[in-house]
């Protein structure tokens, strides 16, 4: 066999091949929920307790609001774990009880 048909047998073949595959594009998948594209914990919506004494009133009226979802509050010096988890609501307090920031982490 001459090169040039050795190094043209693999173009012959691709190009077989290409013509055997289906001609049907694969299904579209769907979308995903809003609540799986978008992980998330909700701190943005409860921005309007930034200020406010974290008050066993207020961290329950947070906890009832989320649900099941996981919630932390971290006061100034305390162990936390350094675990990313999206879900979870953190609610940062001062030394003076105050919320000072919520963050999803």
């Amino acid at each position: 066999m001459s090169r040039t048909k050795i190094f043209a047998l693999p173009a012959v073949v691709a190009a077989a091949l290409g013509a055997c595959s289906a001609q049907t594009p694969p299904p579209e998948a769907s979308a995903p929920p809003a609540t799986e594209m978008e992980p998330g914990c909700g701190a943005d919506q409860l921005a309007g307790y930034v200020g406010r004494k974290a008050s066993d009133d207020v961290i329950a009226s947070i906890t009832a609001w989320r649900g099941d979802k996981p919630i932390r509050v971290l006061k100034p010096d305390s162990a936390m774990t350094m675990d990313y988890r999206p879900d979870r609501l953190n609610i940062a307090v001062d030394a003076k009880g105050i919320i000072t920031g919520l963050s999803c982490t």
